[in-house]
Parts: structure tokens; sequence; C-alpha cells
């Protein structure tokens, strides 16, 4: 063993020791501490002859990192990260390094950021994405904090990171709680992406298609345009078959769609910062009422409506629903950039989108081939104010508007619920509308509460009031 370890780790989870097990695969000797020591003697056991070693005691595995030690917490968002770190600032120095690789909220990452930079310590929230398998075989990261801190990780993160055309898929994102922000609204995206071919599922099989043909649907679609690995990996769901059944498995998993806050988090912010996500706040409402299953089963034979069918070919309504789901994930990641765009201004943090883009290339959940294209977009251009004025994409959305309006026309005229498909296509629409009916809702707020109104006959910044006639009850 080396005299001092590289890196340590607290949290031996499943995500903890794959991540653990890709460090130590890259050359670096690792520590790892859990707080049941059990935990820490199997994982050992199991890889044994391995650059690893555990601690039972806290002060010991700090003691046996190299200076300035780097720590990573992969310990539950919330309370659990508090209680480590206030367990580890007595046995740390100044100038060691304090990681928290789980699913924080900015917020909670700036508090410890300016708690432990009073105390000369040094904190990092750095968002992971890539589940179990990219921990392991290399994940996109996305590491907040002090600049002076990325000196210091970068020989790992770049190390361990997912590599897409020899690059790997880290860069440091920012000062204080960047690096969690864009983690979360990652995964804002990918509430988003992960609804929209949901709906795209259902409109196929209201049209009488097996899980089967559906899953073929999906593989071929993995091969254009539409390549994801959301897109993959749901074909391959679609293919599973039921070994005590022999029906596919999907057909019998229930309907209820759990969610661990992240998507709450953007919408959130998002609304506090007068940025639209609609998209990403149908798909979030979508799983709030798939666990409203049991009143779901009541009102569905109350609720009077359309048989959920669509008589159509094949070929069309495959076509079509392609051009639809394109169209609608666009505008989903839309509105996630432009949601980094606005909190990078007011926080001055320095977001690159196009760096950004280029590190969700690989590794992550919603690594998909059109991100190349989103990666040279904000690199020629920047200060691009909305992803659907690229020419690339204005080009695309233009194609597929036809067919997108006629899927979700189907869709509510068979009673089929697309709640992401039509977000994104009524944003689409407002976005291009020169003049949307808000005069006549500024009409109404002046009427009730004389809060005034712009005229398009005087200079912009002028207000009036008008003195309405008076309302008889």
């Amino acid at each position: 063993m080396n005299p001092c370890n590289d890196f340590g780790l607290i949290g031996l989870a499943v995500m903890g020791q794959n991540l653990v097990l890709n460090v130590e695969s890259r050359g670096f000797a690792v520590s790892v501490y859990n707080r049941t020591a059990s935990v820490t003697h199997d994982f050992l056991a199991q890889h044994a002859g391995k650059r690893l070693q555990g601690f039972d005691a806290l002060a010991d595995f700090v003691a046996s990192l190299c200076r300035p030690r780097k720590v990573q917490l992969m310990v539950q968002a919330g309370a659990a990260v508090d209680a480590v770190i206030e367990q580890l600032l007595p046995l740390l120095e100044p100038g060691d390094i304090v990681i928290d690789g789980g699913n924080s909220l900015y917020t909670d990452t700036e508090r410890r950021d300016a708690q432990l930079s009073a105390k000369g310590l040094r904190f990092v929230g750095a968002g992971i994405s890539g589940g179990e398998e990219g921990a392991r075989k290399g994940p996109s990261i996305m590491p907040g904090g002090p600049a002076s801190t990325w000196d210091e990780i970068r020989p790992i993160y770049e190390a361990i990171a997912a590599r897409v055309d020899g690059q790997p898929c880290v860069i440091h994102i920012g000062p204080g709680g960047a690096g969690h922000f864009v983690k979360m609204v990652h995964n804002g995206i990918e509430y988003g992406d992960m609804q929209l071919i949901c709906e795209a599922y259902a409109l196929l099989q209201a049209a009488g298609l097996p899980a089967a043909e559906i899953a073929a649907v999906f593989a071929d679609w993995n091969r254009g345009e539409l390549q994801s690995y959301l897109i993959e990996i749901t074909a391959r769901a679609l293919e599973q078959i039921d070994p005590d059944t022999g029906r596919p498995l999907v057909d019998l998993i229930v309907d209820k769609a759990g969610q661990k806050g992240t998507g709450r988090w953007t919408l959130i912010n998002a609304a506090e910062n007068a940025v639209v996500v609609s998209t990403i706040n149908a798909a979030v409402e979508a799983r709030v009422l798939s666990s409203m299953r049991a009143l779901r089963q009541v009102a569905a034979t109350q609720l009077p409506g359309p048989t959920p069918r669509l008589n159509m070919a094949k070929a069309q309504l495959v076509a079509q629903v392609h051009e639809a789901l394109f169209a609608s994930k666009i505008i989903s990641y839309t509105q996630g950039l432009d949601l980094l765009r606005t909190m990078g201004e007011k926080k001055a943090w320095g977001l690159d989108l196009g760096g950004i883009a280029s590190i969700w290339r690989g590794g992550c959940i919603i690594r998909a081939r059109f991100l190349e294209r989103i990666t040279e977009v904000y690199r020629a251009d920047p200060s691009l104010a909305n992803l659907a004025l690229a020419p690339y994409f204005r080009q695309v959305l233009g194609r597929a508007q036809q067919p997108w309006r006629e899927v979700v026309a189907l869709a509510v005229s068979a009673g089929i619920p697309v709640p992401a498909f039509s977000a994104s296509l009524a944003y689409y629409d407002s976005l291009r509308s020169a003049r949307l009916p808000a005069n006549l809702l500024q009409a109404q707020r002046d009427f009730f509460g004389a809060h005034t109104y712009e005229r398009i006959d005087r200079p912009e910044g002028q207000f009036f009031h008008t003195n309405w006639p008076e309302v008889i009850d």
C-alpha cells in the first residue's frame, strides 16, 4: 500500500461501491468508510487484491488520505450529508476537500460551501449521472465549488468519467452550488424525456401494437436521430418477457411512477426565476397523477369520454409519433437550457452551455445523439437566447410541426392523455406568436387591481391606467 491514499469515499451503497471500483481501476489508491462496518468488511472481502483500504473509525479513514485530503460523500441527500460533515470537521485540516456526490439541493450545497470555507476547507457539490453502470464504467460528472478544487480533483474525475471522442465527460461547472444546480436541471430534462417516451408508447399501444412491435419501433428509432440511452432501454424493457406468465413484463407493471424530488425542485426554481419549463412540469404532474391510482380506478368508471383507440396505418402513425417525439424532446432541452442560462447569469456562475451539453453526450441518463448538435450550437453562439432559434433546431421543428399537431389532435380526440406532447407544442406556438392574448389579461389586472399596462402606440416602459366602468352586482 502507498503511505497515503489518493481518494476517500464515505457511503458504500451500490453507487458508492461502483464509484470506488472505478477510481481504483484507474490507478488510484482508495480509502473507504461506511457507517455500518460490516458493509465495509464485506466489500473489501469481495474485492481482495485491489488498492482499497477500509476503516471502522472515521479518524483512521481521514488519517489515511494524502493531503490535501479528498473525501467524497455518497450518502442520502439532506440531513445525512450534514451529519457526516459534522463528524468530519474536527478531523480535517485547512485546504482539505469535501465532495458531496449525491443529488443534493443546490441551496444546501451553497450553505455547506459557506460553512466549510469559513473553516478553511473546500467544498464541492458534484452531480453524477449514469446510475450504477455509469458509476462503475464512466459517468457524466458535474462538479461545482471553488476553482482551486478543480486542479486537485481533475486527474481523478477525468480518469473515471465517460469519454466521447476522446474527451472526458466532466468539466468544472462553476462556483458554489453550480454543479448540483446543473445536475438538478439535467434530472428535470430527464423527467421530460421519459414522459415523452411514455406518451409515444401510449399512442402506439392505442393503435393496437403489442409490446414486441413497439419495442421494434423504438429499436429502429435508436438507429437514427432519436438515438439515446433512454430510447435504447425503452426498447429493451418492452422486449422483456415475464418468466412466470410468458407475457411482456411491462404489461404487468403497476402504472404508478415514483420520484425523488429533483424534478419538483426544477419546477420551483423555474417559477422563482420566471422561466417556462412546461414540458418538465407536465412530466412531474404526470407522475403525480399516476400515483393517484385508486382515484383513477374509480374515475375510469364514472367520467365519460372516448375509447382510447387510434385507427391509423401503422407506418403513418409511427412516422408521425417519431416527429412529435423529436420536436417535443427539443423543447424539453430548450426549456432546461433556458433555466441554466437564466440562473447562470443571475448567480454569475459563468455556465458554459456548450461545455455542459458536451459532457451530457456520454455516461449520463439523458445522453443522446442530438446533444452533439446542442454542443455545436452553443459553441458557435454562446449567447444564443433560445435553443429553438438555432438554425438546425428551427429546421427540425418546422419539419416536424404538422405531424406533431396531428398527433396531439389525434390523442385529444381519442381521449389519450399526452400532457408533455401538448405542453411542448403549446410552448412552441406561444414562442412563435408575435402577439398573445396577454393584452386582455393586463386589461383585467388593471380593471380589478389598477396594475397598469403598456400601449403598443407609446414608447416601451410607459405605463397607463384606465378608470374602468364600475361593475354593479
